[in-house]
């Protein structure tokens, strides 16, 4: 069993920053690749990115490449979304998942694979 807790969302000005933290519980944390989601009112829950168990490799939406980057901690038990020259089109409830199951990039970015999720945390983006 995994807990998940999202913190670091906030209001930012189009062009800032803001650093999103995914904590877990758990010893079997750094197992798991980990993924962040987010999810606009009114729309589907979209895939921003994943990194896999040992943080080697990473993976992300055409929409934030270039602009965000995760990393892990495993000793701390953290994922970390860095995300720089925000867009009022970024504003949403970001989301972390863990993965138990080893899988490249297949299907990294449907929320079906994902076992477990955080509780979300919401990103505003003004223009």
């Amino acid at each position: 069993q995994v807990q998940l807790a999202e913190s670091g969302g906030g209001l930012v000005q189009a062009g800032g920053s803001l650093r999103l933290s995914c904590a877990g519980s758990g010893r079997s944390f750094s197992r798991f690749d980990m993924g962040w989601f987010r999810q606009a009112p009114g729309k589907e829950r979209e895939f921003v990115g994943r990194i896999n168990w040992s943080g080697g490799s990473t993976y992300y939406a055409d929409s934030v490449k270039g602009r965000f980057t995760i990393s892990r901690d495993n000793a701390k038990n953290t994922v970390d979304l860095q995300m720089n020259s925000l867009k009022p089109e970024d504003t949403a409830v970001y989301y972390c998942a863990a993965d138990a199951t080893p899988r490249g990039n297949r299907y990294i970015n449907n929320p079906s694979v994902y076992d477990y999720w955080g509780q979300g945390t919401q990103v505003t983006v003004s223009s």
